[in-house]
């Protein structure tokens, strides 16, 4: 609802989308649009949106570059379907995104790269901004970017081209009047950033965001401006976070909780890189971190660390994931506490790396040779890594198991305000290592969890061996056939012994009726608002969604049981739907996407619609 107070529009919420080529900047605003926005108290999600080419032919279509935000005064659960406003820096921009804009919407292009060139390399024979239904269906405002903000910055002392690259800035400076936004926090952002490296940098961006801000009380034609209030939230220190920050500080928390300290291996990969970058700073906190030469060696030193009594982790993506395979066997029988994080991506083999799938469910559940069940849990936004990250921690150092966390590309970059935890209340996981004055038998079990007790080497009367070959209950190499079928279902029981732990599901809505939809890892948005929506229309429909996927909840499936029709909905071709099932032998339907995109709200409330007509 709107309604009109003074010169703006109150609104309830707003979606936003920068989009240009790859040099323009446009994550650069996004982030700090969505950093002022979250100073503001608005509740926020966010979607960047980037091709895999390092750099692609500028001004073409494979080289746009975008970043889309949310922001509302209620609860925001996805970066919204389409947005109503779409800032456009070149032809290649409004030729990629103008199809997603809404009748209506707020159309800002930057006219001074609409040249014959640029129009070409988009594949517009004419240039667009001529036309006539455009400027009907949409409400167009074109502005000389590149040379307003040369005019800003006529006196400072940059070159012409660096002058030109601070025009992102102020197309930004504008949508701040447009969306009544403040200019302090990008203003102490260019201070932090470049006040003591580059000043004349910092003062170029800051001119050129108050050129844009002031352009905007100079425009005619952009007297709309809207108004968004804070969001309701509870009482707490709030910051903004995106997935692998979450879980960059997740882990460090657990390194400390479990009094083993972190040991991090990995090697960079999109979009699991910036776990490494994260951690790799955090040496303050007793963090080690390694990057090793490929993603086998990152495997193989984790668990080395594991194997001295460090809490291990190593993260990757899509084919790193493949290339695992082997050591994670060999964690599996040694029976030794690691986390892989897999922040999932578009394959397969390289696949689409800067777009978002869920294909990796099946990977985690039966890539190894011989039986080997590992656990597997999965976040479902951004700050539910740091929450996960825990979990796993807990499962992996409880059951002495290796344990596979399920990120993806989604949630990994994309990010939502997050209440700062109190971290003395967060409890210990400290599990104690063997001692050595006792007798120390490698897999005697503990009798509530299977878990065997963990030995540090190189201490007198704790000497053992561990290793890839099957062993008995004393660590003795065994090629017994009885033996070998004790031991392979005594490590499946573990991991089933996880489920016990669980704490009971939680429906989301009515707890049974026509249609529960379920789902896991980053659909929890799309899947929660759709389902809202349909409810406050008076549909029965109900949504559950699953943070452990390895092994499952035991009262999962007493909940689907109550319902007519069972939805599973994920970023794939139907793996969780495979699962289910199989192990409950429902005629689950699956509602699946693989276009390296999340779900639209709109789209999974079609297709609910659908299922229940």
């Amino acid at each position: 609802m709107i309604k009109a107070k003074g010169n703006f529009k109150e609104i309830e919420s707003a979606v936003v989308r920068f989009a240009g080529d790859s040099g323009d900047g446009m994550q650069t605003v996004g982030e700090r649009f969505t950093d002022t926005s979250a100073f503001a108290g608005n509740d926020i999600a966010t979607l960047p949106d980037f091709p895999a080419e390092i750099r692609a032919p500028a001004g073409t279509l494979a080289g746009v570059s975008g970043f889309q935000i949310q922001f509302g005064s209620r609860q925001i659960l996805t970066p919204g379907d389409a947005p109503d406003a779409l800032v456009a820096m070149n032809p290649a921009a409004l030729k990629s995104n103008l199809s997603d804009l809404i009748p209506g919407g707020m159309l800002v292009v930057n006219s001074d790269a609409f040249k014959r060139a640029n129009l070409a390399k988009a594949g517009y024979e004419e240039n667009p901004l001529d036309d006539e239904d455009l400027r009907k269906k949409y409400n167009l405002i074109e502005i000389d970017l590149t040379n307003l903000t040369k005019e800003a910055l006529a006196d400072c002392d940059l070159k012409p081209s660096e002058k030109t690259r601070c025009k992102n800035f102020l197309a930004l400076g504008f949508m701040y009047f447009v969306y009544d936004r403040t200019l302090e926090t990008t203003l102490k952002f260019f201070e932090h950033k470049w006040g003591k490296r580059l000043p004349v940098v910092a003062e170029a961006n800051s001119l050129a965001l108050k050129a844009g801000y002031n352009l905007g009380e100079t425009m005619e034609v952009a007297r709309n401006r809207y108004q968004i209030a804070k969001a309701p939230a509870d009482a707490g220190r709030y910051r903004k976070i995106s997935g692998n920050e979450a879980l960059v500080y997740g882990l460090t928390v657990a390194g400390k909780k479990s009094k083993r300290g972190l040991l991090y291996a990995g090697y960079p990969i999109t979009p699991a890189s910036p776990v490494l970058e994260g951690l790799s700073a955090l040496k303050r906190f007793g963090v080690k971190t390694v990057q090793a030469e490929d993603e086998i060696a990152a495997m193989g030193i984790a668990l080395g660390a594991s194997f001295t009594g460090k809490l291990a982790v190593c993260a990757t993506s899509g084919p790193g994931m493949c290339l695992k395979s082997e050591f994670m066997g060999l964690a599996s029988i040694t029976e030794l506490p690691l986390i892989i994080c897999n922040v999932q991506r578009g394959g397969p083999s390289t696949g689409l790396p800067t777009k978002v799938e869920q294909s990796d469910l099946l990977q985690g559940m039966f890539c190894r040779n011989g039986d080997s069940p590992i656990p597997i849990i999965a976040a479902h936004s951004a700050s539910d890594c740091f929450d996960t990250a825990l979990e796993a921690a807990r499962i992996a150092l409880t059951y002495m198991t290796p344990v596979i966390l399920l990120s993806d590309l989604y949630i990994a970059n994309g990010s939502e305000p997050w209440a700062i935890p109190d971290v003395s209340e967060i409890p210990n996981m400290e599990i104690p290592f063997a001692n050595p004055e006792d007798e120390y038998v490698v897999y005697r079990r503990d009798p509530e969890t299977l878990a065997r007790e963990q030995a540090i080497p190189g201490q007198a009367g704790l000497e053992h061996r561990v290793g890839g070959l099957e062993k008995n209950e004393a660590g003795d190499v065994s090629y017994d056939n009885e033996n070998h079928e004790k031991m392979t279902h005594l490590r499946a029981e573990k991991v089933a012994a996880i489920a016990k732990s669980l704490p009971p599901l939680e429906v989301f809505g009515e707890p049974e009726g026509d249609v529960i939809i379920l789902g896991w890892g980053g659909t929890y948005g799309a899947i929660s608002s759709a389902v809202g929506n349909l409810q406050a229309e008076g549909y029965s429909v109900s949504s559950l969604h699953l943070r452990h996927l390895s092994p499952l909840p035991n009262d999962l499936g007493d909940i689907l049981g109550r319902f007519k029709k069972v939805i599973v909905a994920e970023l794939n071709m139907g793996q969780l739907s495979m699962l289910i099932r199989s192990k409950y032998l429902i005629d689950a339907i699956s509602c699946t996407k693989v276009q390296g995109q999340p779900f639209h709200v709109s789209e999974l409330t079609k297709r609910i619609l659908e299922y229940l007509q």
